[in-house]
């Protein structure tokens, strides 16, 4: 048959008469209306049952008995019919012309759809192509078909004519390509968006974990291979994959059911809550024939439904008693659709004695009504005869509906596009517009005015085609709500719109979301467990989807503060977690303050040491001519108790926030002073073992012995702890920090010293000068004397290294204001040594011995 298509056209030379012979097999359902123009179309309405040819009987009995009718598909053809009536009654488009139509069915076989095709091209209605005998069709352009597979049969015939075919349902990415099918254009929006969409659906309802049913052909597989790597980039998972079985007929549906049952997860798998169903009207039928096979089990497991737009509730006529409660609340893409106001009277107005040329609306009334009309037999039992004063609004949705739905919509504007690329040809071609043109009208040359076209139809909406022929539009989403008689209705509660304004593409209202009763009026929750709080986080299961995960505890110092984190991060630096580890706390400035009671503590003892040191050195100066004053060089001594009144008050500067000049102040401050205490106490031991080398007869040391050799001493000692404070401040001097790692709820205000090898180079040398006077010290110790200063020092030395020695790991385990607290204590438990081994003894015998505070005394050597 294709073949022949090819071959040239041949027109009958005989008369009328002797060409009109009948096609054997005979097309019973069509629709014809003569016009001007011709608009041909293929509708799906019909099954037939055929039986196996076994050429033993004519073909033309292929048919058998009566066909099962989809009722509701029946406003398609409706639909068709009132778009042409609105363009021929309209005087602004195509004023001096008039569209007829020619309506034939599918029958959802290939074999129909390629001769009802053949139908619509010659008038002679026999299957040899290119044979034009008697009246020719004026066939202008073809809609059609309701799926995919309507669609490629109509277009590998229309295609050879070069005839404009618009498809008004025709999804799939392999039809965006204009090379196969270069004259075929859609009135539906790219399916793109549709996979968008119903990705960005399950998102904004946290629908993970998700059942994926489709149909078990090509389509199937399509939808399912462009669907699935969207989901996995999106972060959601499908727990299976149903497939509906491929029937070519009603008879083997129940044997189908039989061997798929068994293999359905939709009826095991009880954690998924949310299906993403591809159903066609074959599948469509087929899955609603397993649920109520199913009866009460899948109405109680309670499902969220996401359909694509190829979903609808057909119905046939053994479906009437089948309830769809099941899909209470289900949510579906729609094709974009706008009420048309006046569409319901016409529906109305319908009446199955009344419509001329209409052959499928006797079959359609009988079946939606149950009825049957006397001159139509039918087989089976039926409520009466059909008396055309049935009410179509009384039908269920799933048999009819009154208003116009997404398909008709689509069907309704493609009869438009037809006409305004008519009219658009017309106005530039024909001035003025006379219909002596038409004849010579030529289905190609509408092709151009096709491409890229744009109008607003009579119900307000901008309809475009883009350069690829497809429409320049969005998806609606609909909320389903079911009702016990059997029937629904549609309630449109978002929108899906890549060419709405950046950030609203996307629009859906929950408020006004019906649920299914199972979810007591609440967005479901479709998941594989529960989420992970904040404070923790996903754990990949092994062998499972990456949606199934357990949930970890986050470690010590880290946080997550959202649900269903992949990894626990830190919080800023200046703030620390909380006690459930899902959000960060501002950490305190930690700073020994001079409100703390332990500030107040410190500063009492320094002030209080400072207070006796001062009463001491008013001692030794009230009493500076006695001899235990004057024994022990008074300059050495007044310098010592000055040293130590200025160590106890260095020791304020450590306490309160670091500034700049504090911490420039403090440890230098700290380390000079504390050289010129330990190197005066250096300098009081020497002077006492060379006082004592002195009175050996001979003895040169005696030139030693002076004030000038205690004062070179100190002065020395002390300037070369100046000169490692002055290179320390030169090169790497201290200065105010935050530590903010040290303690983990703290902020450390410190004196960050710069170059911690400068400060312990300090700590070294002051604890060098320490060791030599404990050592001369100690060696002394011995001589002989009343009152031998050695053995004080010694004691005095022995504490104050005792003191920093264990100063130095205290100090750096530590942390916090409690470093600074080890270091005052540090500096007063050894001024405190120094004074009290040093001068307590003086002080006792001045104040309570004086009889002991004589030379006499002071020079009896022991026995």
């Amino acid at each position: 048959m294709l073949t022949l298509a090819f071959l040239p056209q041949i027109e009958s030379k005989s008369q009328p008469a002797t060409c009109s012979v009948n096609d054997p097999l005979q097309i019973p359902h069509e629709y014809y209306e003569q016009g001007d123009l011709i608009v041909g179309s293929i509708f799906s309405q019909f099954f037939s049952f055929f039986n196996t040819i076994t050429f033993d009987e004519h073909p033309n009995a292929m048919f058998v008995g009566e066909s099962l009718v989809v009722t509701k598909y029946y406003q398609y053809v409706q639909a068709f019919v009132y778009a042409v009536k609105e363009i021929n009654e309209n005087p602004r488009i195509l004023p001096n012309a008039t569209l007829g139509f020619h309506i034939y069915d599918s029958y959802f076989n290939e074999k129909l759809t390629y001769q009802t095709t053949l139908n619509l091209l010659f008038s002679q209605k026999r299957t040899v192509p290119n044979y034009k005998c008697g009246k020719k069709n004026n066939l202008i352009a073809a809609i059609g078909g309701l799926d995919a597979e309507t669609s490629f049969y109509m277009a590998t015939i229309l295609g050879i004519y070069k005839i404009p075919q618009v498809s008004y349902y025709l999804f799939g990415p392999s039809w965006s390509s204009k090379t196969q099918f270069p004259f075929m254009y859609r009135v539906v929006p790219n399916e793109e968006y549709q996979y968008i969409g119903i990705v960005r659906l399950l998102l904004h309802f946290e629908w993970t974990w998700v059942g994926i049913i489709t149909e078990d052909n090509d389509k199937g597989e399509n939808f399912v291979g462009s669907l699935m790597p969207r989901l996995s980039q999106s972060g959601i998972c499908a727990a299976f994959t149903d497939k509906m079985p491929a029937l070519s007929d009603f008879s083997e549906i129940f044997e189908g059911y039989m061997k798929a049952e068994s293999m359905l997860h939709l009826f095991k798998n009880h954690t998924v809550k949310a299906l993403v169903v591809f159903a066609e009207t074959h599948s469509t039928m087929i899955l609603k024939y397993f649920l109520v096979q199913a009866g009460d089990m899948a109405d109680a497991q309670g499902r969220m439904w996401i359909l694509t737009a190829q979903w609808d509730f057909p119905a046939v006529q053994f479906q009437r008693n089948w309830d769809i409660q099941v899909f209470q609340g289900a949510l579906s893409f729609a094709v974009h659709s706008t009420e048309v106001q006046e569409f319901k009277n016409f529906l109305l107005a319908i009446n199955p004695y009344s419509a001329n040329g209409d052959k499928f609306i006797q079959e359609f009334w009988a079946q939606a009504f149950d009825c049957v009309f006397l001159d139509f037999p039918m087989d089976g039992e039926n409520d009466g005869t059909c008396t055309g004063k049935e009410k179509l609004e009384s039908l269920s949705g799933p048999f009819f509906e009154m208003s116009m739905t997404p398909q008709s919509y689509s069907i309704y504007n493609a009869v438009y596009i037809i006409a305004h690329a008519l009219n658009t040809m017309y106005s530039l071609k024909s001035k003025p517009r006379v219909v002596a043109t038409l004849p010579n009208l030529q289905p190609w040359q509408i092709h151009p005015f096709l491409k890229r076209i744009s109008f607003n139809n009579s119900a307000g909406d901008q309809f475009s085609l883009d350069g690829k022929g497809e429409l320049e539009s969005g998806f609606d989403i609909i909320n389903w709500v079911t009702f016990p008689n059997k029937s629904f209705s549609r309630v449109k509660v978002g929108r899906m719109d890549p060419w709405a304004f950046s950030g609203r593409e996307f629009m859906i209202s929950e408020e006004i979301i019906t649920w299914h009763s199972k979810f007591m009026q609440m967005s479901p929750s479709s998941v594989c467990n529960d989420k992970c709080s904040p404070g923790s986080i996903r754990k990949k299961k092994d062998g499972e989807p990456f949606c199934c995960y357990d949930c970890d505890a986050c470690p010590e110092e880290m946080i997550s503060f959202a649900m269903d984190m992949d990894k626990c991060i830190r919080c800023p630096a200046d703030q620390y977690p909380n006690k459930h580890q899902d959000g960060c706390l501002p950490k305190i400035l930690n700073f020994l303050s001079y409100e703390e009671a332990l500030s107040i503590i410190l500063a009492f003892l320094a002030l209080s040491f400072s207070v006796i040191t001062a009463l001491v050195l008013g001692i030794f100066i009230k009493y500076k001519n006695t001899p235990i004053v004057k024994a022990n060089n008074r300059s050495l001594t007044y310098t010592l108790l000055v040293a130590l009144l200025l160590c106890f008050l260095c020791s304020l500067l450590f306490i309160g926030r670091p500034q700049r000049a504090t911490c420039l102040l403090r440890q230098t401050t700290f380390g000079i002073i504390f050289s010129v205490a330990v190197s005066s106490v250096l300098a009081k031991t020497t002077t006492v073992v060379l006082a004592f080398m002195a009175t050996r007869p001979g003895s040169r040391v005696r030139n030693w012995v002076g004030k000038k050799l205690a004062t070179s001493i100190v002065l020395s000692c002390s300037l070369i702890q100046g000169v490692i404070c002055t290179v320390w401040l030169c090169t790497a001097p201290p200065f105010p920090d935050l530590d903010m790692d040290s303690l983990s709820k703290e902020i450390v205000a410190e004196c960050n010293e710069g170059s911690a090898s400068m400060f312990y180079c300090v700590l070294g040398y002051m604890g060098f000068l320490a060791l030599v006077s404990f050592i001369v010290a100690f060696f002394a110790r011995t001589l002989p004397s009343t009152f031998n200063e050695a053995k004080f020092i010694t004691f005095s030395m022995l504490v104050f290294c005792s003191v920093w020695v264990s100063f130095v790991p205290t100090y750096l385990s530590t942390k916090g204001k409690y470093m600074v607290v080890v270091e005052i204590f540090s500096i007063l438990a050894s001024s405190v040594g120094l004074l009290g081994c040093i001068f307590f003894p003086k002080c006792y015998i001045i104040a309570l011995r004086p009889e002991l505070n004589s030379k006499e005394h002071l020079t009896r050597r022991n026995n």
